[in-house]
C-alpha cells in the first residue's frame, strides 16, 4: 500500500480531494494527510516494519450524505486499518466534518 493509492481511491469518490489542506471551498470536499508513525515493528536495533498513520477529513453541508458510506467502503477496499474518529458540526462554516484516522504498513 502506498500513499498515492490512498489518494487515488479518494479521487474516485467524487468531491474534490486535497492533500494536507484546502482553502476557499464552498462545496463538499475531502482533505487527507499522513500525520506520522503508528506502532511499528523493531528487532535487532532496526525498524522491521513502519506503520504510517494519517487522517481523512470530509466536509459536507448535506445531512445524511451518502459520500460518508462511500468513503468507508473505499477504506475497506484498501485493506488498511481505520476508524471514524469524530463527527463535528462547524457553526461558522455550516459544514458537517467527518474525520477518519487510518494506519497502513
Amino acid at each position: 500500500m502506498t500513499l498515492q493509492e490512498i489518494r487515488d481511491v479518494l479521487l474516485t469518490v467524487g468531491p474534490p480531494v486535497f492533500h494536507y489542506f484546502a482553502s476557499g471551498q464552498t462545496s463538499n470536499y475531502i482533505v487527507w494527510a499522513e500525520d506520522g508513525e503508528g506502532v511499528s515493528g523493531h528487532g535487532n536495533n532496526k525498524k522491521t516494519t513502519q506503520v504510517i498513520s494519517g487522517t481523512i477529513d470530509y466536509f459536507t453541508k448535506d445531512e445524511f450524505d451518502e459520500i460518508v458510506e462511500e468513503i468507508q467502503n473505499k477504506l475497506n477496499s484498501l485493506n488498511i486499518a481505520w476508524r471514524l474518529n469524530s463527527v463535528q458540526t462547524e457553526e461558522d462554516t455550516g459544514y458537517i466534518h467527518y474525520e477518519w484516522a487510518w494506519e497502513m504498513i
